[in-house]
C-alpha cells in the first residue's frame, strides 16, 4: 500500500514530459483531423453543387424526352403525308421527256404509253385546280393536248387514207392490226379533243363507205352476170318441164348451211362458161355480206365506243387537295373466223374484239349501241340496197320451189350465226330478207297445189271441152316428182313440225291421193282399179324408202306409214275382188 503511494507523484512528476515529448504527435495529429474537416467541407460543397446540376440535368432530359415526343409525332405525320405528297408532286407536273416527246417526236407505238400518262397528269391538274402549282402548269398542259391532237389528227387522217384510195386495200388489217392497236390514242382524242375525233370518225365513215360500196357493187355486178347464164323459173308440179325444176341435184341443198361449198369469187364471171345456180350465188353474196358487216359492226364497237378514263392507283393514292396537306391526321388518304383473204372474194372472219371493261349504266349501254348502229347503218346503206337488189332479183321471176326453201333456211342460218355474233343491226336485215321469202314460197306452193288440184278434179282449158285422161306415165311422173320435193323439205327442216313447210306438203299430198283416184277410176274393172292403186302406192313406197337418211324425220315416218296403209288396202280389194269372181 505504501509503495503504490509512493508511485503515483512519481507517475504525475512525469506525464508532462510524456505529453511534451509526443507534442508532435498530436499537432500531426489536429492537421490530419483539420485536413480531414476540410475535406468534409469540401465534399459537403461539392455534393450541394452536385445535386444542383442533377436536378438541372433530369429537368433538360425531361425536356429532350417531350421534344423527342414531338420530333416522333411530327416525323410519323411526314411519313404519313410523304407518298400522297409525293404523287401529288409526281401528277401535277410534267416531265422534260414527256414533253419532249409530244412537241418533237412523230406518232408511233410509243406514244400509246406517252398519251396515257399525259391525259392523266393533264386530269389531275384540272382536278386539282385549288393547288396553285396545278393551276401554272394548266396552260403548258393545255398547249401539250393541243400539239397532241392535231399530230393525232393528222396520223388517223393518214391511216384511213388507203382505205379511200383503193377498194384492194385489205380492210381487216387495216382495223385490226393498225387502228385497234391505235385505239388509246383515239380514245384520248374523244375524252380531251372530241371535235377533233368526231372529224377521223366522219372521214373514217366516208372513207369505209365508198370502200364497201365500191366492193359491192362489183361483186354483186359479177354475181348478176353469172344469175344471167342459169335462168330457172317455177313450172306447176304437173307440167312436164318440172322434171328440170323438182329433179334437182342433192348436192345444191348444201347451200342452205353457211358450212357448206366455197363461195364464188368475183374474177369467176370472166368465165363466160362458169354457172352457178341461184341459190349458191344468194349464199356467196349473203355470206360475204354477213362476214364484212359483222367485222365491220365489231370494229365500230370496239374503237369508236366512249371508254371514260381510268386514273391509275397511284393518282387515286395522291393527295386529292391541298387541305389534306394541312390535316393529315384526320384520315387515311388511300383507301375484240376466217383467214384474212380478199374482202370480196372470200368470207371475212370478225377480228378479235378487245376485253373492255363496262362501267357504264344500262341507259348508256343502250344508247351507245343505237349511236353504233348508227355509224353502221351510213357505212353499209348502199351494200343493204345492193343485197336486197339482188335478193329481188332472185325472187323475180319467181325460182323453184326448191331452191326458193334452200334461200329461205340459208337465211335463217346467217341469223343464228350473226346473233352469236352478237350484231342485231345485221340480224334484223336479213330476217327482213327470210320475211320477203315466204310470201313467194307460199304462192309457189299454192300454185303447185292448184295445178295439181285441177288435174285432179277433170279441169279443162275449155268449159265445153272434156278434161283430158291422164296416163300412167303422167300420173308416175308427178308421183316421183312429189316423191322429190318431199324429200328435199324433210331434208331442209329439222324440226318435227312447221307449219308452213308441212301444211302445204298435206295439201299436196291430197291432192295428189285425188288424182290418184281419179286416174285408176277411169278403169271399170275393179280388179284393175285395185292394181293400178297398189302399183302406183308401191313406187310412192319405193321412192321413200330410197331416202334412207329421212327415216330419222317423224313426218317421214308418218308418211311412208300413209302410203303403206293405202298400199295394203289395195292389196285386200285386189284379193276381195278376184274371191269375188271365183265364187260366181
Amino acid at each position: 500500500m505504501a509503495a503504490a503511494n509512493d508511485q503515483a507523484p512519481q507517475a504525475h512528476e512525469a506525464e508532462p514530459g510524456h505529453y511534451w515529448n509526443r507534442a508532435r504527435e498530436f499537432v500531426e495529429l489536429h492537421d490530419q483531423v483539420q485536413t480531414s474537416v476540410n475535406l468534409l467541407d469540401s465534399l459537403e460543397s461539392f455534393l450541394s453543387t452536385f445535386q444542383k446540376d442533377l436536378s438541372a440535368v433530369s429537368g433538360q432530359i425531361s425536356e429532350l424526352q417531350t421534344r423527342s415526343k414531338d420530333i416522333d409525332n411530327k416525323l410519323k405525320s411526314r411519313r404519313r403525308i410523304e407518298k400522297p405528297l409525293s404523287n401529288l408532286i409526281s401528277d401535277v407536273t410534267i416531265p422534260p421527256l414527256l414533253a419532249t416527246t409530244i412537241l418533237d417526236s412523230d406518232v408511233g407505238e410509243d406514244w400509246i404509253t406517252t398519251m396515257g400518262e399525259f391525259e392523266r397528269r393533264l386530269e389531275n391538274t384540272r382536278s386539282r385546280s385549288r393547288v396553285k402549282a396545278a393551276r401554272d402548269l394548266g396552260e403548258v398542259a393545255e398547249g401539250l393536248r393541243i400539239v397532241a391532237a392535231t399530230k393525232l389528227r393528222a396520223f388517223f387522217l393518214a391511216l384511213i387514207q388507203p382505205i379511200r384510195s383503193s377498194v384492194t386495200t385489205n380492210m381487216q388489217v387495216i382495223q385490226t392490226s393498225v387502228l385497234l392497236k391505235y385505239g388509246p390514242l383515239y380514245a384520248f382524242l374523244q375524252r380531251q379533243a372530241p371535235g377533233v375525233a368526231h372529224e377521223v370518225q366522219r372521214s373514217y365513215i366516208s372513207a369505209a363507205r365508198v370502200y364497201y360500196e365500191t366492193g359491192f357493187r362489183r361483186y354483186a355486178r359479177s354475181l348478176g352476170w353469172i344469175k344471167t347464164r342459169t335462168v330457172e323459173k317455177l313450172e306447176p308440179i304437173t307440167t312436164p318441164e318440172a322434171d328440170k325444176t323438182i329433179r334437182m341435184n342433192p348436192k345444191r341443198l348444201l347451200h342452205a348451211k353457211i358450212e357448206g361449198p366455197g363461195v364464188t369469187l368475183a374474177f369467176m364471171a370472166d368465165d363466160k362458161s362458169y354457172k352457178e345456180p341461184i341459190e349458191a350465188l344468194l349464199r356467196s353474196l349473203l355470206l360475204v355480206f354477213m362476214d364484212n358487216a359483222t367485222a365491220e359492226y365489231t370494229f365500230l364497237r370496239a374503237f369508236f365506243s366512249v371508254e371514260p378514263f381510268m386514273p391509275s392507283e397511284d393518282s387515286k393514292s395522291s393527295l386529292l387537295s391541298p387541305t389534306g396537306l394541312l390535316s393529315p391526321d384526320r384520315g387515311s388518304f388511300t383507301e375484240r373466223r376466217s383467214s384474212v383473204g380478199s374482202d370480196y372474194g372470200e368470207p371475212r372472219g370478225m377480228p378479235v374484239q378487245p376485253n373492255r371493261s363496262s362501267s357504264s349504266s344500262m341507259i348508256s349501254s343502250k344508247e351507245e349501241r343505237v349511236t353504233i348502229d348508227a355509224l353502221w347503218k351510213q357505212i353499209l346503206d348502199p351494200v343493204l340496197e345492193y343485197c336486197q337488189t339482188f335478193v329481188r332479183s332472185a325472187l323475180d321471176p319467181v325460182p323453184p320451189v326448191t331452191p326458193l326453201l334452200v334461200m329461205i333456211r340459208l337465211t335463217e342460218s346467217i341469223v343464228d350465226e350473226v346473233q352469236i355474233r352478237n350484231c342485231a343491226a345485221v340480224e334484223t336485215f336479213v330476217f327482213g330478207l327470210r320475211l320477203q321469202m315466204w310470201p313467194v314460197f307460199q304462192k309457189a306452193m299454192t300454185e303447185h297445189i292448184e295445178s295439181l288440184k285441177k288435174l285432179a278434179e277433170g279441169f279443162s282449158s275449155s268449159y265445153f271441152s272434156r278434161a283430158a285422161p291422164t296416163t300412167d306415165a303422167m300420173v308416175s311422173s308427178i308421183c316421183e316428182r312429189y316423191v322429190e320435193l318431199f324429200s328435199a323439205f324433210i331434208d331442209l327442216t329439222n324440226q318435227g313440225e312447221e307449219t308452213m313447210i308441212f301444211s302445204n306438203l298435206l295439201r299436196l299430198r291430197q291432192e295428189l291421193g285425188k288424182l290418184i283416184l281419179r286416174h285408176v277410176n277411169q278403169t271399170s274393172d275393179t280388179v284393175s282399179r285395185a292394181t293400178r292403186s297398189s302399183t302406183i302406192y308401191e313406187m310412192l313406197l319405193q321412192g321413200l324408202s330410197k331416202r334412207a337418211h329421212l327415216s330419222a324425220h317423224p313426218k317421214s315416218q308418218q308418211e311412208v306409214a300413209y302410203w303403206a296403209h293405202l298400199e295394203e288396202d289395195a292389196r285386200r280389194k285386189i284379193i276381195s275382188a278376184k274371191q269375188s269372181r271365183s265364187t260366181r
